[in-house]
This record gives structure tokens, C-alpha cells and sequence, in this order.
């Protein structure tokens, strides 16, 4: 059984706002929206989040991610008829033409290519059919729980659709990629002797910003997803049938870093509690976060911290045991938890003492 050994420790993270005046409040023009912390997923803000609408090309980010996992970059693809076919936005294939899909993947993120979607999903899942199980299958995984994805390329159907908090969660997850994250953060390339510009204008209008995806049909109106960083935090924007996407975004992130900064309640290595140890030569040991963690907090708001061992500590101990974990709490909802190793060895107080009489030394 595991026993809680320590009570809260507020004071210690009592990390407390310093802006200079209250945040003002933010709202858009979209018929759905949300605002999120990348790293905690923890919302900032939400409109008609979970409402199921059109994504348009915003659809890409998850064709990408499926690609980038299941295929390899330096594949080469024949570009079949059907993909010089598709209609709407192109980065202008020609059948028979061979690319790699690396150079596929970049016409599908900053060309928002139409046609590189149906190649890289011939390519990678066999048909436009195998490819979106590919997709649902992934979205499933990602806890994508109201969305549905019937081709690549985000044409309007009935069975292709999502949530703006849905969109979120994906973002989050490409992000996390590093070849996808440099692909959508590129404002220019020229690569398989295509120069290719980015869509995406908010990598030119908003410091940080490290791109995704826009997208647009008729039915659809204009959906952006995007994702900004500042001082090591990232945060991920989604607007579903928004007119006034880039400046929405804009203010979405002046909002969220200003109103929910990230607060660093553990430091990798760094000690976070001294734990009582038995029959120790010392009283106490170390304990050290097993990995960072940090959390957005609003002004007013703070962390608590609890230890729970998974047992009492007695010695001998060895540097780098994990012993168990600090739980991070606001407002009484656990938030995270860190493993606690052993900062130090502890050997028992009676070999310290053997030692000593072997040595021939006073005790």
C-alpha cells in the first residue's frame, strides 16, 4: 500500500501571477473555437468547441501525421491519374511524375496540395479508403472522440468532419512530431525542383508562431489551425468558420500567455522533498524529480504538492531509486505527477559503524 507520507506544500508553490493589470477577456468570430496549452492540454478558453463541423484542409495535418508514421520520407511515389484529378488546391502533379514523400508531404502542408494528399495516400494506405481507416484509426488513438475522416484532403462530405477541441488534440499531437513540425514551420522551400511558399500567414504576422494548417470550401468557411511559442510555452489555436481567422489568433495567444503562463513546478534532477530514512547514516535523503513539469496558471491560481511513497525509506538506499511520486493539485483536481528518485545513496547506519572498526578508527 502506498502510503501519503507528506502534506501539502503550497507555500513552496505558491507561484502566484505578476502581471501589472487584469488580462481582458478575449472572444472571436468564429463559429467555433478554442484555445490550448500544448504541453498540459489544459483549455484556455472555448467556444462551441465540441460541435461537429467542416474542416476543409485543416484534414491534412492528421494526413500528414498518418504518413510521416506509417511511410518513409525518402519513398519514392508515382503520381497516379486519379491524384492530377482532384479538385480544388494544387501543387500541380503531373501522372507518371516521381517524387519522394518528403517532397509530397511539404506540397500538402504549404501548397496545400489536393493532388499530393491523394498521392501520399495511394502511396501509404493503398487506396483513399485505406488511408482514411489509417486516419480514423489514428484520430481513435489520439482521443479524437467526434470526429470521422473520409478522404485526405478535407473536400466537404458528410462523413468528414471534426471539433474544434478535436483539432486541438491533433495539433498537439503533430506538434510533438519533429519532421512534421519542421515541415509546417517552413515559409519557403524549394525541394524535388519545386519552390513551394506557405499558406499559412500567421508565420509572417505572429512572433513564435511555428505554423500548421489553414483551410477553406464554401461549405466550410475558413478554419485555421495553429500553434505559438513563447518562453518554452506552446500553445494551439483552432477556429472553425471564422472570417477574421489570423487577427482571432492573434488575439487568442496575446490572451493565453498573458492570462495562463507556464509555471515550472518540477526541474529535472532538481530536489523537490527530503524524505525521513531508517536506520540510515543520515536522517534524511534527497528526493529528485524524474522529469519536468510545468502547468499554465491564471492569476490567483496555484499549485499543491503531495508525496506519496511507495513505501517508508530505510536503508540502505541507492542514488537514482524511484521511491515514488509528487502529485501536483489545483483546486483539489490532481493535474500531474512526478516520479521521485533518490538523490543520494543512503548506506544503513550499521555498516557505517563496521566500517569504522575495520579502519582501526575511534567511533
Amino acid at each position: 500500500m502506498r502510503r501519503r507520507v507528506c502534506a501539502f506544500f503550497a507555500a513552496a508553490l505558491a507561484l502566484f501571477s505578476i502581471f501589472p493589470c487584469q488580462v481582458e477577456a478575449v472572444d472571436t468570430s468564429a463559429a467555433a473555437a478554442i484555445l490550448m496549452d500544448a504541453d498540459s492540454g489544459r483549455v484556455l478558453y472555448e467556444q462551441n468547441a465540441d460541435s461537429r463541423m467542416l474542416i476543409a484542409s485543416t484534414t491534412k495535418i492528421l494526413t500528414a501525421l498518418v504518413a510521416i508514421r506509417e511511410g518513409d520520407l525518402s519513398d519514392i511515389v508515382t503520381v497516379k491519374r486519379e491524384a492530377v484529378l482532384t479538385e480544388g488546391s494544387s501543387m500541380y502533379l503531373k501522372e507518371g511524375e516521381k517524387l519522394t514523400l518528403e517532397t509530397l508531404l511539404y506540397g500538402l502542408m504549404l501548397c496545400s496540395g489536393n493532388d499530393a494528399a491523394v498521392a501520399i495516400a495511394d502511396h501509404v494506405g493503398g487506396s483513399q479508403a485505406g488511408f482514411a481507416k489509417l486516419m480514423n484509426e489514428t484520430a481513435r488513438e489520439l482521443g479524437m472522440e467526434n470526429s470521422s475522416f473520409a478522404n485526405p484532403n478535407g473536400l466537404d462530405a458528410e462523413d468528414h468532419y471534426s471539433t474544434a477541441r478535436d483539432m486541438a488534440r491533433l495539433a498537439c499531437a503533430a506538434v510533438e512530431n519533429e519532421t512534421l513540425l519542421r515541415i509546417v514551420s517552413t515559409r519557403s522551400v524549394t525541394i524535388g525542383g519545386r519552390t513551394m511558399t506557405n499558406h499559412n500567414k500567421l508565420l509572417q504576422y505572429l512572433d513564435g508562431c511555428l505554423g500548421l494548417k489553414t483551410g477553406y470550401t464554401r461549405a466550410a468557411g475558413r478554419t485555421l489551425v495553429s500553434c505559438a511559442e513563447r518562453n518554452g510555452q506552446r500553445l494551439v489555436a483552432v477556429t472553425l468558420q471564422d472570417g477574421n481567422d489570423w487577427a482571432d489568433h492573434q488575439a487568442l495567444y496575446e490572451y493565453g500567455f498573458a492570462a495562463y503562463p507556464a509555471h515550472r513546478a518540477a526541474v529535472l534532477g532538481k530536489t523537490l522533498y527530503r524524505a525521513p530514512v531508517k536506520n540510515g547514516i543520515r536522517a534524511t535523503v534527497p528526493l529528485v524529480a524524474a522529469e519536468g513539469f510545468s502547468w499554465p496558471l491564471a492569476e490567483g491560481e496555484h499549485l499543491e504538492m503531495s508525496v506519496e511513497l511507495d513505501a517508508p525509506l530505510a536503508a540502505p538506499l541507492t542514488a537514482g531509486r524511484s521511491v515514488g511520486n509528487a502529485i501536483f493539485t489545483l483546486n483539489g483536481r490532481e493535474v500531474g505527477r512526478v516520479a521521485l528518485l533518490c538523490g543520494e545513496s543512503v548506506p544503513p547506519m550499521l555498516d557505517s559503524a563496521m566500517q569504522t572498526l575495520k579502519l582501526g578508527l575511534p567511533q
